[in-house]
């Protein structure tokens, strides 16, 4: 009987793991540039084997106090938000936030709206998980949006303020053949 019980607490331990979402900085993982504080990681625990235990990403975000620190009078603050799918089947919605060095015009916010998508939809599909995790997490996308928008309005900040994973490829494959 004692068997069984330690069986069924181990059981329930590791479900009660597998619920557990971290959050670690940027800075944690990396260990380099102490300005990498502000962006903050959420990895939810998949399995348990032994003494590892395997993560899904879950969602990559913005410190609130660095997000309201970035925030000034005289600026546009332009948001945008967009779901996206990975060449693997994983969907995620991106917040996309684009920072001004001073007030713009609707038809220009409209136009850093559009190119942000454009940019965003090239590049997202034709990666899988893991490279559009390094990539959101290590600004490679918030790069090229910069550098798409620099032509037509010059930009003090562009990034991904939130990036959550909303499904992943086996919750795809479950809808589609329900």
């Amino acid at each position: 009987e004692t068997a069984e019980v330690n069986d069924h607490f181990i059981v329930w331990t590791i479900f009660l793991f597998s619920l557990r979402i971290l959050e670690v900085t940027l800075f944690d993982i990396l260990k380099g540039d102490p300005s990498q504080h502000q962006y903050k990681i959420f990895f939810q625990i998949d399995k348990i084997t032994k003494e590892k235990a395997t993560t899904i990403f879950k969602k990559y975000e913005y410190a609130k106090e660095f997000l309201r620190s970035l925030i000034r009078r005289g600026s546009s603050k332009i948001n945008f938000i967009l779901d996206t799918k990975t060449k693997d089947g994983y969907i995620f919605r991106i917040k996309v936030i684009a920072l001004s060095h001073r007030e713009l015009n609707t038809s220009r916010k409209h136009a850093l709206r559009i190119i942000a998508k454009d940019v965003i939809e090239k590049t997202v599909p034709h990666m899988t998980i893991e490279q559009f995790v390094q990539a959101s997490c290590y600004w490679k996308i918030n790069s090229d949006i910069m550098a798409a928008t620099k032509k037509i309005i010059h930009l003090r900040h562009v990034g991904l303020e939130k990036v959550k994973l909303t499904r992943t490829a086996e919750a795809e494959i479950a809808l589609l053949k329900a």
